[in-house]
């Protein structure tokens, strides 16, 4: 079965993807939507047969599409979202979800009442770190956990805009708050302070925060404290470490660190998770089967709303609880 996909966005993120599926059989790379109709062009010349499109309902109203990515800065989230729900047509969209809380949820209930089937970007779930440390902590009581994304400012203009990524925790350290909820459970409130520092001089335009710190508590007890920061030359330290009776697991993007009584023990990431995302999206739009889709929209939603919790607590000074 040939599966006819289709491009909301065409920059880099989407440029990963693509290479993924061009390795997948069974693909057809139909249509490509930009607001820079060059860019969407240049995608569509790669993938012989491909049309570019600067219209998105002339593309959505004019393909035959079996499934679409969404590949678009953070601020422009929402119109191509409810677009492809209203005519049904499944979605993988990249993170975050907005910068907002209030678009997110309205796309949530609708993708919900309609059962659609959708991903999101969230692509530490799909290493095989991720897969171990869930097994191991079924047999281990964690008490507590640090994460850390402690690196340099992306050169994007949107980046550095409050209104444009929604800042650091949102657009970036999603990832291991994400990570945080996949393996160790729902966070029930959460308490931050940020600051800008050094960035708002050095790059003209920047009002995000260039380093921050959040205190969450979990539904089950534990407490975990994730920090960032944007401020340094050269990228220092991203991961997930979660504190158990057994040890210590240390998630990094390359492998996971288990130490323990009898010393450390190192299990690296071989697959690229990117492509497992991607095959798992492609099997579930051949199938129907779900199961592969470590993340939907439903779930990521959640993960969502604690970054933009986490938000509302550096403006007020106040913790800020998670709902049900």
């Amino acid at each position: 079965m040939t599966l006819k996909l289709g491009f909301i966005g065409t920059g880099g993120i989407a440029n990963a993807h693509l290479d993924n599926l061009t390795k997948i059989d069974g693909i057809e790379l139909t249509a490509f939507y930009d607001l820079d109709l060059a860019r969407a062009q240049k995608a569509a010349d790669v993938h012989g047969g491909a049309k570019a499109f600067s219209n998105l309902d002339e593309m959505l109203d004019g393909t035959k599409l079996d499934g679409v990515y969404v590949c678009v800065p953070p601020m422009a989230h929402g119109d191509a979202e409810n677009k492809l729900v209203e005519r049904g047509i499944p979605f993988l969209v990249e993170k975050p979800l907005g910068i907002d809380r209030e678009l997110p949820r309205s796309i949530g209930a609708k993708v919900k009442a309609s059962n659609l089937l959708t991903s999101v970007g969230y692509h530490w779930r799909y290493n095989e770190s991720a897969t171990l440390a869930k097994r191991l902590l079924e047999n281990s009581k964690a008490g507590m956990a640090l994460g850390y994304w402690m690196g340099g400012m992306p050169m994007v203009p949107w980046w550095r805009v409050q209104q444009g990524s929604g800042g650091q925790f949102v657009e970036q350290t999603t990832h291991i708050v994400d990570l945080l909820r996949y393996l160790c459970g729902e966070v029930s409130e959460v308490y931050a302070a940020y600051a800008l520092q050094v960035m708002g001089d050095k790059v003209e335009g920047t009002d995000v925060p260039d380093v921050g710190t959040v205190t969450l508590k979990l539904a089950n007890g534990m407490v975990a404290t994730i920090s960032n920061t944007c401020l340094l030359p050269a990228g220092h330290h991203v991961g997930l470490d979660i504190y158990t009776e057994s040890g210590i697991l240390e998630l990094r993007g390359d492998a996971l660190n288990e130490i323990t009584s009898a010393g450390r023990s190192i299990h690296p990431n071989v697959a690229n998770p990117y492509f497992v995302e991607d095959e798992a999206f492609v099997h579930a739009l051949r199938t129907g089967d779900r199961s592969r889709i470590l993340s939907d929209y439903e779930d990521s939603l959640r993960t969502h709303e604690i970054t933009i919790a986490a938000n509302e607590s550096a403006v007020s000074g106040q913790p800020v609880r998670l709902s049900e």
